[in-house]
């Protein structure tokens, strides 16, 4: 059997015969790099900024005073309330609920913090529930949280909060 040897630019010298192997080799490098296992997270709850990308939303510190308006309920689904929350000293200080709906007292909840909301989120994704939060993207403060502990994954059991009208106060 003869060699196949190419004369390559610069005068080096080339297996044609190992071109399948390497273009073999290049293909799976590039699918391992296309995969992704779907049990890990894209984004972890608490990871540091430096290791978001540039597009990210900045890391957001909880203030010790600010005000938001959350509406709880998934889309798609009844809306169960919408509440303004102040905080004062890293504590929920009033909450009002603004809607006028009737409501009965399994739907009635008491609003935390952001940080005890997010908490909420981690407990349930750590517990084997979903998970899913959204940032704004000039300040990094969440904007929608959402929690899934029905053992289906169904969503059937989701749990929805979108926030809105969020003002830190000095």
């Amino acid at each position: 059997m003869t060699a196949r040897i190419a004369v390559v630019e610069g005068g080096g010298e080339f297996d044609v015969r190992a071109l399948p192997v390497m273009c073999g080799l290049l293909m799976v490098a590039l699918a391992a790099g296309c995969t992704s296992d779907p049990e890990t997270p894209a984004w972890e709850p608490g990871a540091s900024a430096a290791a978001s990308t540039a597009a990210s939303p900045p890391a957001w510190t909880e203030p010790a005073n600010y005000e938001y308006v959350v509406e709880r309920g998934c889309e798609g689904k009844k809306q169960l309330g919408i509440y303004k929350v102040t905080v004062a000293g890293g504590e929920v200080a009033n909450v009002e609920r603004t809607d006028d709906r009737q409501f009965t007292s399994e739907e009635e909840i008491e609003p935390p913090t952001l940080g005890g909301l997010l908490e909420i989120a981690r407990t349930a994704a750590e517990d084997g529930g979903k998970m899913s939060t959204s940032a704004d993207p000039a300040d990094g403060h969440p904007v929608a949280v959402s929690f899934d502990v029905s053992e289906n994954g169904d969503n059937e059991d989701n749990t929805c909060f979108v926030i809105s009208e969020y003002t830190p106060r000095s």
